[in-house]
């Protein structure tokens, strides 16, 4: 019996040996465990840091765009009301300018003894007159009194008239 004892003893210490060894395995891989875990939870804090950062700025770049699409929107507004007034002041020139295509007269040269517009001849009864803009020769029907600037043709008179208004 004392050998069966010391036999159960020595099993006993061994299983008691093989369980320490066991434990301290276990123990270590809790330990591993625990560093992967801690590291993992850094990992995820840099994760959720980097994210907010990210929403922020990207936050940060929308309200800029946003600014950025106002402020092109308003000058789009701004160019299309000028170009309205630039529309109308071009119409309103148009208008002002329509029928003054006809050309001017062409000077007429100075020793010519008929009207240049009427072709009557200059006699002792029918005066000349110099038109004052084209310098043509009319006779008194072909050409129209300025006050005292003198005399200009009809048609001279008729395109400045034009002009004017």
């Amino acid at each position: 019996l004392p050998q069966r004892l010391a036999a159960l003893a020595t099993t006993a210490q061994e299983e008691a040996r093989q369980s320490q060894q066991h434990l301290q395995a276990q123990q270590q891989e809790v330990t591993r465990l625990q560093e992967q875990l801690s590291r993992a939870r850094q990992d995820g804090e840099r994760w959720a840091s980097a994210l907010q950062r990210a929403q922020r700025e990207a936050l940060e770049r929308e309200a800029t765009r946003g600014a950025e699409q106002a402020r092109q929107q308003e000058l789009i507004r701004d160019m299309k009301g000028r170009l309205l007034e630039l529309l109308r002041e071009k119409d309103a020139l148009w208008q002002k300018t329509e029928g003054i295509d006809t050309p001017m007269p062409s000077p007429v040269p100075r020793d010519v003894g008929f009207c240049s517009r009427c072709q009557k001849d200059f006699r002792l009864l029918s005066r000349r007159y110099n038109c004052r803009l084209c310098q043509g020769k009319v006779c008194h029907t072909c050409s129209v009194d300025v006050s005292k600037q003198g005399r200009c043709c009809l048609l001279c008179y008729q395109q400045k008239h034009l002009q004017g208004t």
